[in-house]
């Protein structure tokens, strides 16, 4: 078929509802993808203890097994993959690159020292890279904009039963059978899912949730075009810089919450384990959930109205956080983080459905990729060292109490970030407006 007459039959289908089935199909394995993704990405820090008694490894070939090594590539490697989605069936791209980091996360286990690692943990790096925006797009693609915040959020859950499986089972099977049979436990199952991927998942018709068809006959847009596009939209640029910003507190609480509760309040490893699962795991998951189902609520309303919610909750949340960190009651403190907690992850399926509905269609993999690219070279990378220099200043007068005003001082940035996302709203409703008749 050549490329004028596929353009003519994507113009004709563009009018053409989704199939219900194959929406509910792409939804469960999208988010099955997307929590293996997250077992392999976090179990690594999960086994850092024996992997550094095995082979003799320093907390800085920690800090680069976990973070810049996997990170940069992770970050840069999206932007040309996300390219290729936009433009190309996105089903082998991302049942290859499924069996990719998952082949590689499961040969972690038959590393031989730290450069074997290194070189496995780059591979994962560049298997993740092809799954997530090209994730995004299909949401987009498959879901109308007023029932896009829920399915966005409900692969973002994903996320928290990973992080459940990550802290808890793979911390089980290192502890009974050692550490490298935990990444063979973690990493085959991804190679049966990408295979699933390819016989199961059914490609939709680009912007046919929206009526729209995309030309395929254009050349993709170029980075330098949907850079351009991202930082000149008002609304992209809004939401871009929220979500960094919210991922800051977010990637900082992560990585020092345990160490938080061993330190500040004394909680044994085990049961900081569990703390983390019932905190990223069960109320992380409501809170995405709830986020994402409030905001199409909201938007049937009008579009702004759901990204404003989100703005309200980062502020509302950001007091109770800190009076949570710094209380000397461990029961005191887990009360006041309970609830904060749960209303700050609304912003993670909502903000990036938003991102996905004002980018332009042939380009929605590219938005969610530089996205991508701005939360961990900036968000996942500066808010933990942010967080780890406060608490290195403070250590000398305040002891442990240090690591609480670190993450006291980055949860103010929460309130930046509701700014951004409040600016954001007044910019949807501006468009709104404009294109009233």
């Amino acid at each position: 078929m050549t490329e004028k007459m596929q353009t003519q039959t994507a113009g004709n289908d563009v009018n053409r509802p989704p199939n219900a089935r194959h929406r509910l199909v792409a939804l469960a394995l999208l988010t099955t993808a997307f929590m293996l993704s997250t077992v392999d990405r976090i179990i690594l820090s999960v086994l850092f203890e024996p992997i550094k008694a095995e082979f003799n490894l320093s907390d800085t070939q920690l800090g680069l097994l976990g973070g810049l090594t996997f990170g940069v590539f992770y970050a840069v490697l999206g932007i040309p993959l996300g390219r290729y989605a936009d433009r190309n069936d996105r089903r082998p791209l991302i049942a290859l690159s499924l069996i990719l980091f998952s082949v590689m996360t499961a040969l972690s286990g038959l590393a031989a020292g730290f450069l074997t690692l290194a070189l496995c943990r780059i591979l994962v790096a560049v298997g993740e890279a092809g799954v997530n925006p090209a994730s995004q797009s299909i949401i987009a693609d498959y879901y109308p904009r007023h029932e896009r915040s829920f399915a966005m959020s409900v692969v973002v859950t994903g996320g928290n039963l990973g992080m459940v499986i990550g802290f808890l089972a793979a911390g089980y099977v290192s502890q009974v059978y050692g550490w490298r049979s935990a990444f063979f436990a973690v990493g085959l199952p991804g190679i049966l899912l990408g295979l699933m991927f390819l016989v199961l998942f059914k490609e939709p018709q680009r912007g046919g949730s929206d009526g729209q068809g995309v030309d395929q006959s254009n050349p993709p847009a170029t980075v330098r075009e949907a850079t351009k596009t991202m930082l000149t939209t008002p609304v992209l640029r809004q939401l871009l810089m929220g979500f960094t910003l919210s991922g800051m507190v977010m990637y900082s609480v992560l990585q020092w919450l345990p160490s938080y509760f061993g330190r500040v309040h004394d909680l044994p490893q085990g049961k900081v384990g569990l703390v983390m699962a019932l905190f990223f795991g069960v109320i992380g998951a409501i809170g995405t959930l709830t986020g994402g189902r409030l905001t199409d609520m909201l938007n049937r309303r009008r579009d702004d109205l759901g990204i404003k919610m989100i703005a309200l909750t980062q502020a509302a949340a950001a007091p109770l956080l800190i009076t949570g960190y710094l209380s000397t009651s461990l029961p005191i403190a887990l009360a006041f983080l309970m609830l904060p907690m749960l209303v700050f992850t609304f912003y993670l399926g909502a903000s990036q459905a938003a991102l996905q509905t004002y980018a332009p269609t042939e380009m929605r993999s590219m938005v969610a990729a530089l996205k991508m690219l701005a939360i961990n070279l900036i968000g996942v990378s500066l808010g933990p060292l942010f967080v780890g220099i406060i608490s290195d200043l403070l250590a000398p007068t305040t002891g442990a109490r240090s690591l609480a005003i670190g993450l006291s001082c980055i949860t103010l940035f929460s309130f930046w970030s509701a700014t951004h996302y409040w600016l954001a709203g007044r910019a949807m409703l501006a468009l709104h407006e404009k294109s009233k008749p």
